[in-house]
């Protein structure tokens, strides 16, 4: 594990423990991901917080004027602390590993659902309910078109793969079959 992973987690950790005690472990978590929507929406900007040669102040003051009203004190403190010990590049994986630590904390965890075709609302929440009873968890989905797939849908809930497609029933028929054979 680099030395980055294991600040950025250390940042993530604190930042939950402070939401947590003052009850906006959710509220915190939405704003992280403004802020981290914000800097890949806008690149330019992104580019200067991330800027070794632009000084801690400078970059404060841009992110003062950009973020100050829209975010709570705790997630601001964050983005300036990280400035000021020169750590702006690790904001993505803190957001990332503050909604582990969240969702944990919360009972809940992200689906990524990979289909061959769009789905509806009401096929994805049949999902979300299936894979709740199934693990225990509030489970939130996202989506991804995966035009490889033939039919069926893969289902990634943190490290574990459920794989419905038709390619992975067909993959693991053949493996069934060669076994068969070699008996």
């Amino acid at each position: 594990m680099s030395q980055d992973t294991v600040v950025a987690k250390r940042y993530a950790r604190a930042l939950f423990e402070l939401a947590k005690e003052q009850n906006k472990i959710a509220a915190v978590e939405e704003e992280l991901k403004t802020v981290v929507t914000v800097m890949q929406d806008n690149t330019d900007f992104e580019k200067l917080i991330k800027h070794p040669g632009l000084g801690a102040e400078s970059k404060t003051t841009l992110l003062k004027n950009v973020f100050e009203s829209q975010l709570s004190e705790i997630t601001f403190n964050t983005l300036l602390l990280l400035v000021d010990k020169g750590r702006e590049d690790l904001l993505e994986a803190l957001v990332n590993y503050y909604v582990t630590i969240a969702s944990e904390a919360l009972g809940q965890a992200q689906a990524t659902v990979y289909t061959p075709v769009e789905l509806s609302e009401a096929d994805l929440s049949h999902i979300s309910a299936t894979f709740s009873n199934l693990t225990g968890k509030q489970i939130r989905v996202v989506s991804v078109l995966d035009k490889s797939l033939l039919g069926g849908i893969k289902v990634r809930i943190g490290d574990r793969l459920y794989d419905g497609s038709l390619s992975g029933k067909l993959e693991r028929l053949e493996k069934t079959l060669n076994q068969t054979q070699a008996l």
